[in-house]
């Protein structure tokens, strides 16, 4: 059983011994923390607001009431949204004029899992700082309590997700009428979370004939809730039985998007973003896009393409929110799904990205396979190296980056080196001696062969 703090929140499985995993005490004590530092924040303010959402996971409810009474026991105001979605959460937070946001989620992890996500007064992730002053408040226990007259209250909305889905809905290059007119069949794995809720509703207002397979919001995930492949089997059959135009898969939270074509075969995690790249970009005649490091290089190839320039950020989304915002990106995100689209908002929001790949299908009137067939074709290899704590990771990986200075070296977060046709990205992690090894190229032996490379060369490091 596990609890992880760090900058972005805390998460952790549920039950077990406080302190190492999320206990009710840990939940009210890390709410606690994030409570007073948005006070901290705001001194003066008469009134603070936080808006609060969770996904459908069996904890949640729980966790929901431990995090509503601690925050109003700090004189805040909490506006809760109920069972909602991340990107949802984002959305209603400068619409309502909050002061922060806390999503109760794990994201992908199992159901054993839970977390705080936490959200600034703009509806985006927390910034190191900012994540580390929460850390240092809640490992001093300095919170900031309310007296008996000034504490806040709590507010219920359940309107948001049909908010959000009408706010998508007005953006200007999702083409309503395209996608109306299309006659598409969509077949739709919520996960019985809360994507259950939100994609069907989005799909119904696009008159878009939808099959739903587990879309009850029960929390009992029928596969592992992270939208991989080999997770995905049910849907792939269904979406062929059905005859339907394409498969959509969301995870718990609703911020990762997965795509099946009408064959049953993946349409790629990778190639979620391309895809919706493509048509921002075609329809802007142009335009910059932003993905992390370990992203697939179709990206900046579709860019590059549509004239435009494509830049590579630090993995994590709080990363690659700030280098769009630099670098006045039109559409970003990450290869695991995640579609950060600006004129909407600054998160990754796998409403915006059906919105925007059912427009870009319904326009171009080909198939869902067709589509992908006409993306640069690459191919991923993932794996670690186990370490013992001793090894000085650090060392490893700046006596790779200079074995390697004369080819295209990137440092901001751990070494990527680039080749000509294909690329190795290596990283520490952050909770646990394991360096991760990322590599593409053009074939899947090639990817693994690259991988093999470095594994073996990192090991005569060693």
């Amino acid at each position: 059983m596990t609890l992880i703090k760090s900058i972005s929140g805390i998460r952790g499985t549920i039950g077990g011994e406080t302190g190492e995993n999320l206990t009710p005490i840990d939940a009210v004590k890390f709410a606690a923390a994030y409570g007073t530092f948005i006070k901290n924040k705001n001194q003066g303010k008469e009134k603070i607001t936080i808006v609060l959402g969770r996904d459908a996971r069996i904890s949640g409810k729980m966790i929901s009431g431990l995090v509503s009474d601690t925050l109003i026991g700090l004189g805040i105001d909490v506006i809760n949204l109920g069972l909602s979605t991340t990107p949802t959460v984002e959305v209603a937070v400068p619409i309502e004029k909050a002061d922060g946001g806390i999503i109760l989620t794990a994201s992908h992890n199992p159901k054993q899992w839970n977390a705080l996500k936490l959200l600034n007064e703009r509806g985006e992730f927390l910034n190191g700082e900012d994540g580390k002053q929460i850390l240092a408040i809640a490992e001093n226990d300095d919170y900031n309590f309310a007296d008996v007259d000034s504490l806040g209250t709590v507010s219920e909305n359940n309107e948001y997700i049909a908010k959000h889905i009408h706010e998508v809905l007005e953006l200007e290059l999702v083409d309503v009428e395209a996608i109306k007119n299309a006659n598409l069949k969509v077949v739709v794995d919520g996960v019985n979370s809360t994507g259950g809720i939100a994609i069907p509703a989005l799909l119904k207002e696009l008159n878009v004939e939808c099959v739903e397979l587990y879309c009850e919001p029960n929390g009992h995930f029928p596969h592992n809730p992270e939208p991989l492949k080999e997770h995905l089997t049910d849907i792939s059959e269904l979406v062929v039985k059905e005859k339907a135009d394409l498969g959509v898969v969301v995870d718990p939270d609703v911020d990762r998007l997965a795509l099946i074509c009408e064959d049953g075969s993946m349409f790629g995690e990778e190639y979620t973003l391309v895809a919706c790249a493509d048509y921002v970009l075609g329809e802007l005649k142009g335009g910059n896009t932003v993905s992390n490091l370990s992203s697939s290089r179709a990206l900046r190839d579709i860019t590059q393409a549509h004239g435009g320039k494509y830049t590579a950020s630090a993995v994590g989304e709080v990363n690659v929110v700030q280098m769009m915002k630099d670098t006045n990106t039109v559409i970003g995100g990450e290869g695991n799904g995640g579609i950060i689209y600006p004129k909407s908002h600054y998160g990754r929001d796998s409403i915006v990205g059906v919105a925007l790949f059912l427009s870009h299908l319904a326009k171009k009137k080909i198939s869902c396979k067709a589509l992908r067939d006409s993306y640069p074709s690459y191919f991923m290899s993932k794996n670690k190296i186990q370490l013992t704590p001793q090894i000085n990771v650090d060392n490893i990986l700046a006596t790779m980056a200079d074995k390697y200075k004369n080819e295209d070296v990137n440092t901001i977060d751990g070494v990527k080196i680039d080749f000509e046709e294909e690329w190795v990205h290596l990283r520490k992690s952050n909770t646990e001696p394991i360096i991760r090894i990322y590599t593409e190229a053009k074939c899947q032996e090639k990817a693994d062969n690259l991988a093999e490379r470095f594994i073996t060369e990192i090991k005569e490091i060693i």
